[in-house]
């Protein structure tokens, strides 16, 4: 029976070889002695070798105890295999190790996905051993020979920790045992044991996660979509909701930086989910200490539309392309980020402007700056028309400034930053120009257009200043930069939108289409050069 089992079943081999007492060879020893001392016994009798007198040790009492031997052996394999499964611990520290290690060295992933299983009975004990990175000292490789159990179960935890962090590994566990790394970090956050070995596993967790659209973060997406477990998100919640193991781990929010360029919208929908919630517990418990992590996190959604460039020129491009839809995903994203800002209280000593550009600022600094980073993104559309219309103005500038979209008093805070980083970027034009800035104004130029409409004040209340201020330096200076730099003069200007430097005009054109039978043109004046800018 016994080794029916061990053949039949990786789950009660692995259990059996970590159980806390050596088995296996136990079990060898005491089957053995017990056959021979029966086969001695059957031998003495056959034989009539003289035995001991007395009633203490008769051949039924004999039978017994080798009997009882043999059927407390048996108990045990099936206590450790199918009653009480063994827990990692001091007696079998290192045979758990080396079990561990070998099932991963050998990667079969029927095998991984039993004992990514099986490890759930054990992450308490690994969390309670392992040592949190302030105390983290003569991790693996010290020279000291040290017999302390304790300290030994210790050092295997550690090991473990790392071991466990093996991508197969986390592969099988997103895949067949999500409960494992449920347990796991909710054991981290129970304990506050937040500085433990889990970094390489939690990074490689999430973006096997994200790798697999049958992975718990898109199951648990919004209670609509998925029922209790959208509105419990357990999973997602015990990785990412606590700020402080977060930004602690440091890894959790870290992509693939190799695999993260060919994540789709609803992979990039799923990993702005989770920023989110960890964003929401920074502002509301840790806002004004420095986000590392969440500030990493920026980062990598605002490369998520470093790829807009790609459909510009396209004629036929559709409006649900994956481009597309990533764009929609990081501004619904900035959306979401400036509510929660709008949930707290702005604080009365906040910054309008940052003049120094080496500090490092606030989340509301870094939204801002988001921001500039998407319109400078969305600019590279710059033909045909009616796609740049739709990216530039319908999918990034009407989104977020126009028709009182953003209207708390946090979106107000970013929204004025955003302003400003606009213009300090086009007025450093007059000392340097660059495609940066020539791209930010020919985006500005074509979404708030080339006159400003006083007569409706609630149509653009948040961007009436900038573009006043935008067109007096188009007005200033454009023609004297089509003189210096053609190039960057060109780069100004968007499908649909011309130079006449002759009579000294930038002519919009909005073509016949739909209720307008003819073109209509807009001209904006500009000033000539002075003599000092043309010399």
């Amino acid at each position: 029976m016994v080794l029916a089992w061990t053949i039949a079943d990786i789950r009660y081999r692995f259990r059996i070889k970590v159980a806390p007492l050596p088995l296996q060879s136990l079990t060898f020893v005491v089957v053995a002695a017990v056959g021979i001392l029966t086969l001695l016994t059957d031998l003495w009798r056959t034989e009539q070798w003289l035995v001991p007198r007395g009633n203490i040790l008769t051949p039924g009492i004999w039978q017994a105890i080798l009997g009882s031997i043999y059927l407390f052996m048996f108990l045990t394999w099936a206590w450790f295999a199918f009653i009480r499964p063994p827990v990692y611990g001091r007696m079998n520290a290192k045979r758990y190790a080396q079990a561990l290690y070998r099932a991963i060295i050998n990667g079969s992933p029927s095998e991984l996905a039993v004992i990514s299983d099986e490890l759930a009975h054990s992450v308490k004990s690994l969390i309670r051993y392992a040592t949190d990175r302030v105390a983290f000292k003569n991790f693996s490789g010290n020279d000291e020979d040290n017999s302390d159990p304790t300290e030994k179960s210790t050092d295997y935890a550690n090991d473990i920790l790392l071991l466990i962090a093996d991508k197969r590994f986390c592969r099988a566990i997103v895949e067949s045992s999500p409960g494992t790394a449920l347990t796991l970090f909710n054991e981290i956050g129970e304990s506050k044991k937040y500085g433990v070995q889990v970094g390489i596993f939690a990074k490689n967790i999430m973006n096997e996660a994200i790798a697999n659209r049958d992975s718990f973060l898109f199951h648990e997406a919004e209670g609509y979509e998925s029922g209790l477990i959208g509105y419990h998100k357990p999973l997602s919640q015990a990785m990412f909701l606590n700020y402080r193991m977060v930004e602690t781990i440091e890894t959790l929010l870290e992509p693939d930086i190799w695999k993260m360029g060919e994540w789709d919208a609803a992979q990039w929908k799923a990993y702005c989910r989770v920023v989110l919630m960890t964003f929401r517990d920074y502002a509301e418990n840790d806002f004004w200490d420095h986000s590392y992590v969440l500030y990493r996190a920026k980062g990598y959604i605002e490369r998520a539309v470093f790829d807009l460039y790609k459909i510009n020129g396209v004629a036929n491009s559709v409006w649900d392309n994956d481009v597309q839809n990533k764009l929609r995903v990081i501004i619904e994203f900035i959306k979401d980020a400036v509510e929660i800002l709008d949930k707290k209280e702005v604080p009365e000593h906040l910054l309008l402007r940052v003049r120094d550009k080496h500090r490092v600022g606030n989340f509301y600094d870094h939204l801002a700056s988001m921001i500039f980073e998407i319109i400078f993104s969305a600019s590279a559309v710059r033909s045909p028309v009616d796609l740049c219309w739709w990216v530039q103005h319908n999918s990034v500038w009407g989104k977020l400034f126009n028709f009182n979209a953003l209207d708390g008093p946090a979106a107000k805070i970013v929204k004025f930053k955003v302003r400003r980083l606009i213009y300090n970027e086009i007025s450093d034009m007059k000392r340097f120009p660059n495609p940066k800035g020539a791209k930010i104004l020919g985006f500005c130029l074509n979404v708030m257009g080339l006159t400003v409409r006083d007569e409706d004040k609630n149509y653009n209340r948040d961007t009436r200043a900038l573009q006043k201020a935008v067109l007096s330096w188009t007005r200033k200076h454009f023609a004297w930069l089509h003189i210096y730099n053609p190039d960057m003069a060109k780069a100004c200007l968007v499908d649909g939108i011309t130079y006449d430097p002759e009579q000294l005009k930038i002519v919009k054109t909005c073509p016949a289409g739909g209720l307008r039978r003819e073109p209509l043109y807009i001209y904006f004046n500009v000033d000539p050069p002075s003599i000092d800018e043309v010399n």
